[in-house]
């Protein structure tokens, strides 16, 4: 008896939401907050996104290179995983 393999949920991609989320990050730090403070609050938002959409918004939102938008959403992740009660 083999068991099917768990299909994934469906991914949900709205970009009227991506489209909001990436103007807020620039009124944020123009106000003094940091690139990781700007990204955790898009992410939060975002969390539902694939990883691709929230590494592009984290690059046009908050300033980030490739690389380091890439590595803040590893790090958002992680962060936003321990946030939640019984994680």
């Amino acid at each position: 008896m083999s068991r099917k393999p768990k299909s994934p949920e469906p991914i949900v991609t709205d970009m009227s939401i991506v489209e909001k989320v990436v103007a807020e990050p620039r009124e944020m730090m123009s106000n003094g907050s940091t690139k990781i403070d700007a990204a955790m609050a898009m992410y939060r938002q975002l969390e539902s996104h694939p990883q691709d959409v929230v590494v592009q918004a984290f690059i046009d939102g908050a300033a980030l290179t490739d690389r380091g938008a890439l590595t803040y959403w590893y790090n958002c992740r992680i962060k936003r995983s321990r946030e939640r009660p019984g994680a």
